[in-house]
């Protein structure tokens, strides 16, 4: 059994559990309407934002290697010297381990994701004959997820990142941000793993927000909805939140 058949086994038992809630006869319609509605309330706030990205797939892939775990800043840097040392991506292929960990070594465990980024271009390589990634195109959104998380490092957010952002399958990762936000909203159980709450929103967003649900519950979490402290009494979402109505019960 994969990854993902035991989310759904938990994403099931969760749901079977909610039936016998005694404010819900219907919870997977109750989630919908409040997923639906908070969608609606982020656009109002944020917009109906579609993240351009300017990365070839390959790219796009090795930038979230790179991102794991590590600053923003952090990534950008080692991204920019990794690509002002080599001019193909067939050149990090064979590029030496300890020079290309040198290479990167502004993006946390350096040595990790080096071992990272050259076994995932080893394996595209043994599978496509080549460095590429167009064969999702016209892949199953499942399809191309199993291809891409039986890449050695790759888990189900790096997946989505790429299948989100350079081929435009409806699919929502799920960083800290989104992590947090739709456990505190309760959008998802609050116990929920990062793949299981990944299963659920995209079971419950409606297609036409999944490409803005990233960006706008990622903006959400860094202006208001923080670890620590949410400016909870200042935020739009208050009504429709659990933690907040926890807060007010006590």
């Amino acid at each position: 059994m994969n990854r993902k058949e035991d989310s759904r086994i938990y994403d099931f038992i969760w749901w079977s559990c909610a039936r016998f809630s005694r404010d819900s006869l219907n919870p997977t319609r109750k989630i919908q309407e409040k997923v639906t509605a908070v969608c609606k309330l982020l656009i109002q706030e944020y917009g109906h934002v579609i993240v351009e990205r300017a990365l070839d797939p390959i790219g796009e892939l090795v930038f979230t290697i790179l991102s794991q775990n590590t600053a923003d800043v952090n990534t950008k840097r080692a991204f920019g010297a990794l690509r002002s040392r080599y001019a193909t991506w067939d050149d990090v292929l064979v590029a030496a381990d300890d020079e290309l960990a040198g290479v990167i070594r502004s993006s946390g465990p350096f040595r990790v994701k080096a071992k990272r980024i050259k076994a995932a271009l080893s394996e595209i390589k043994r599978r496509t004959g080549r460095l590429d990634l167009s064969l999702l195109a016209e892949m199953e959104t499942q399809d191309a997820m199993n291809w891409l998380t039986t890449l050695y490092g790759v888990g189900p957010k790096t997946a989505a990142i790429v299948l989100l952002f350079c081929f435009e399958k409806p699919v929502l990762p799920v960083d800290t941000h989104v992590w947090r936000v739709s456990k505190r909203l309760g959008l998802v159980p609050s116990n929920a793993s990062r793949e299981s709450t990944q299963n659920l929103l995209e079971d419950n967003v409606p297609e036409y927000c999944v490409y803005s649900m990233n960006h706008n519950l990622i903006r959400h979490g860094r202006t208001l909805c923080r670890a620590q402290k949410p400016h909870c009494r200042e935020c739009f979402l208050a009504g429709h939140c659990d933690y907040y109505s926890n807060l007010q019960d006590r």
